[in-house]
């Protein structure tokens, strides 16, 4: 990624009449002058596979000449912010940069990247400004013509009018303009992108993918609906992981782990003879990603624990140590994680994927209401972290209650995701089984970073023994942990009795 340059863009567009005539944006709140930029030519192509599937996706890809900004661009949607969009910049080649191609692969896969439109521009460009002289936004009025390059003949042109918020610029400064472009007469346009209007008034539009029908108010409709989620939220976190974005891979495995979940609490909607070697896949990938995800909690949490220690017992080089097991640990996993998420097995998966959402393996139950399959689903997998919690608190401390531990911690977050899944169809009543689980699972979790702490401790301890160093401070740590382990368990006695039968029952409306 070092040749590409991110920035994150939010923009709305307007119809305009081929005039394109602006109304005077000074009356804007705040802006105190527009400044005329001149008029640059823009000629853009735009790749894409045969069947479109990044502009499925509200991704477009192109190589574009004129301008400041010259080059490759990659713009993928940012779903939670209106008009938003991060983008990819790298520099003009040939061919289409294989770092922009990785972060498109999770859509593309094996299909070829091929110019479908050719989009050429007149850009009449203006700043709007501030009494500082501080740029709050550009708005420009485009002539564009648009021709296919995909084998049809066909050509379209309009004029529309953007307006591009300033980096760091104050989104309500969008709304003002809007407002004073809506008194000229001028509306907001009915496409996302010039591409998706390219697309559309050349005659062949994107289509998403075939849903199967089904009744909405169906157990079917809701599991494969929360599904679809899933899906989606895989190929959404793939760019970011690659990009190494903030909390992506973390995000990234939550949804593998809601998909395994729902395969199995919804074992009598989706046939799991089709499920499970998909689920075993996802565990595989699951894995894959965890190993640099799980190594960096644990540092956070010893990195914390090391400033709870009053510095007259720091005895020994502790944080150079803690740093260099850290950095051991990191070093080439980036490399790692990008090289299994362009594998050919992980593509694999995405398209089985796929193919269950397009055609899926639906039982008997798949046709019950929700009101009727979807409980009973949640109470099973309820009463399995009963049987579990049961146990472990019937152990001794020790070894064997630590694992008997761990294994309800995994019932506990799978009684979560099913009161998850089912909260779109059941409503209040499965938020508040899901909130309960979560308080179970938050306990338990809690014991097992525990559990994992204090191994790692333990061998670091060793290696600063075998260095000639004090391991005092390892175990002053590993027996703070023991003692957190010991709280929590305590702790789980309270929270279970609050997540109790009666209680969840009655949460899910039984």
């Amino acid at each position: 990624m070092a040749d590409t340059k991110r920035e994150r863009e939010i923009e709305r567009k307007y119809d305009a009449d081929a005039a394109g005539d602006l109304p005077d944006l000074r009356g804007v709140a705040g802006v105190a002058d527009v400044i005329d930029k001149g008029v640059a030519d823009l000629d853009a192509v735009y790749y894409d596979t045969a069947d479109q599937r990044l502009a499925t996706a509200s991704i477009t890809l192109r190589r574009r000449t004129g301008g400041n900004d010259a080059g490759w661009h990659l713009k993928l949607p940012v779903p939670e912010i209106e008009g938003a969009r991060d983008e990819l910049h790298a520099p003009l080649s040939d061919g289409v940069p294989r770092a922009l191609i990785g972060l498109v692969r999770s859509r593309v896969r094996d299909a070829d990247l091929t110019p479908v439109v050719r989009l050429r521009s007149a850009r009449d460009l203006r700043h709007l400004v501030d009494a500082d002289g501080t740029l709050l936004a550009e708005v420009s009025v485009d002539g564009v013509r648009a021709d296919r390059l995909d084998g049809a003949t066909a050509t379209a042109s309009w004029t529309e009018i953007e307006v591009e918020l300033a980096p760091n610029g104050d989104p309500r400064l969008l709304d003002k303009v809007e407002k004073r472009l809506r008194k000229a007469g001028v509306r907001r346009s009915t496409s996302k992108s010039k591409l998706a209007r390219a697309l559309a008034d050349t005659g062949t539009p994107p289509e998403a993918a075939a849903v199967p029908e089904l009744r909405p108010d169906t157990a079917g409709a809701q599991v494969l609906a929360y599904l679809r989620e899933q899906r989606d939220a895989l190929l959404e976190l793939d760019p970011a992981v690659r990009q190494d974005l903030p909390d992506s891979v973390h995000q990234m495995r939550v949804a593998t782990r809601r998909t395994r979940s729902a395969f199995k609490t919804y074992a009598k909607i989706l046939d799991r003879t089709v499920t499970d070697p998909i689920g075993e896949e996802l565990k595989w990938l699951a894995a894959e990603l965890g190993v640099d995800r799980d190594r960096e909690v644990l540092t956070e949490r010893l990195t914390a624990a090391l400033t709870d220690v009053p510095r007259t017992l720091l005895l020994g080089p502790v944080r150079g140590r803690l740093r260099r097991w850290a950095v051991a640990g990191r070093a080439g996993s980036r490399r790692k994680t990008v090289a299994v998420l362009d594998s050919k097995r992980y593509l694999a998966l995405l398209d089985s994927l796929d193919a269950l959402l397009a055609d899926p393996p639906l039982r008997k139950a798949a046709g019950a209401a929700v009101a009727e399959a979807l409980p009973k689903a949640v109470l099973k997998d309820y009463d399995r972290l009963a049987t579990r919690v049961g146990h472990a608190l019937a152990l001794d401390p020790g070894t064997d209650r630590d694992l008997a531990m761990h294994e309800a911690r995994k019932a506990a977050k799978r009684a979560r995701y099913a009161g998850e899944a089912a909260t779109p169809a059941l409503g209040k009543p499965a938020a508040r089984f899901a909130k309960r689980m979560k308080a179970v699972q938050k306990v338990l979790g809690d014991h097992q970073d525990s559990v994992v702490a204090r191994g790692t401790l333990r061998d670091l301890a060793i290696q600063a023994h075998a260095a000639g160093e004090s391991a005092f401070v390892w175990g002053l740590l590993y027996g703070r942990e023991e003692a957190v382990a010991a709280t929590r368990e305590r702790e789980l006695v309270g929270v279970w009795e609050r997540a109790s039968r009666p209680k969840a029952r009655a949460a899910l409306g039984g």
